[in-house]
């Protein structure tokens, strides 16, 4: 039988063992979370959407579907399918977990997956609005980049920037409305899109890199005919945008700005999506440190209220109110501090909107409210 000496040297050491696998297993636990995190943010896969909606029927002018979340969402939509998509209108009825839609196309067979977007069309400017337009290849420093090209009689160029996951079609809503004003538009690609060249690791940088491709953009408009441009930025398009007026050489070239429910904080971001999905506030800086291991990203940049950019061009900020994807709550903080950081920045909020859903809910405000903005920005006149 032991001494009370190494009975208690021997406790101790259990003790410390414990307490070390506690803390070993307890930091992996979080390094793990940590890395999945980052995954869901940073690797394009993750970012394309499936097809989560089920078509149960259809008629003529109409289609129905099982109710869910997406499908009962106010407005018009694209509704996409493997193969193809058509446009749906307003949800005209409900009963026993089905939705009827209005319908502009051909719905796909009963039992079809599918999905809502809110893009719309999923085709391409001429096919979508009849618009002349050209596929180009924008040099980046990763490769050419494709991009649309829609003429018109301005010297000032639009440049769309769609969001994470998003494709260049993003920009079909808008296209009529800035065709009307006699506005160009390049809607471009960046890296880790399809088609685009592919960034080095393979994975999003948030904004951190992809504003570069946007500078490559500002450079081709520019280099023909662009006297100055518009950034139109959508979701991390939005984040994007503000790191290229932040950090791009060419940032005097922009004469104005259009945000749709853009990133102005991917911490607020990452905090709501946190809280989405049931995981603790607490947790966003382990995912936000494991990302910039991975990346090398300052989260801290991204934030416009904190960190504004140096350029602060006549500014169109839109977001809509449902939005659960990207806060409503960081466009208001950015609108409120606008004075104060001397932005001339309007602020459109559409309440029933869902992430970057404003013009779907209300076209007609949506582009009124668009070329009321540009009409008055002087430096595109």
């Amino acid at each position: 039988m032991g001494s009370p000496n190494v009975r208690g040297r021997r406790r101790l050491r259990i003790a410390l063992v414990t307490l070390a696998v506690v803390f070993l297993l307890f930091t992996g636990g979080l390094l793990g979370f940590g890395w999945y995190y980052s995954g869901q943010l940073l690797d394009p896969e993750n970012a394309r959407p499936g097809y989560r909606d089920t078509v149960t029927s259809s008629a003529s002018g109409t289609v129905s579907l099982m109710e869910s979340r997406v499908t009962v969402l106010p407005g018009t939509w694209g509704l996409v399918w493997p193969g193809g998509g058509a446009k749906i209108g307003q949800v005209t009825q409900r009963s026993e977990g089905t939705v009827v839609r209005e319908l502009q196309g051909t719905a796909p067979a009963n039992g079809t997956q599918v999905r809502l977007e809110t893009s719309v069309w999923s085709t391409d400017p001429a096919t979508a609005h009849d618009l002349e337009y050209t596929e180009v290849r924008i040099p980046t420093e990763l490769g050419d980049a494709p991009a649309w090209l829609v003429p018109a009689t301005s010297s000032t160029w639009v440049v769309a920037v769609h969001g994470r996951g998003g494709t260049r079609a993003e920009a079909l809503r808008v296209m009529p409305a800035l065709h009307q004003l006699g506005l160009p538009v390049l809607a471009v690609t960046y890296r880790n899109d399809e088609g685009a060249p592919r960034s080095p690791d393979g994975l999003y940088h948030l904004g951190d890199t992809e504003w570069r491709d946007v500078e490559a953009a500002v450079r081709y408009a520019r280099e023909h005919g662009a006297r100055n441009v518009v950034l139109y930025g959508w979701s991390m398009g939005g984040a994007i945008v503000g790191q290229f007026l932040g950090r791009s050489a060419q940032a005097g070239d922009v004469a104005a700005v259009v945000l749709d429910a853009p990133v102005v904080s991917w911490t607020k971001t990452l905090e709501l999506q946190s809280r989405n999905r049931g995981v603790p506030e607490q947790l966003v800086p382990v995912a936000e440190l494991v990302s910039d291991w991975r990346v090398d990203l300052e989260f801290s940049r991204f934030d416009l209220v904190a960190s504004p950019p140096a350029h602060r061009p006549p500014t169109l900020l839109f977001h809509g109110g449902a939005d659960g994807t990207v806060p409503v709550q960081a466009s208001r903080d950015l609108a409120a501090a606008a004075d104060r950081l001397d932005w001339p920045l309007r602020y459109v909020e559409v309440p029933a909107a869902e992430h970057t859903a404003a013009w779907n809910v209300d076209p007609e405000s949506y582009d009124r409210a668009l070329t009321d903005f540009l009409d008055s920005v002087a430096a595109i006149r």
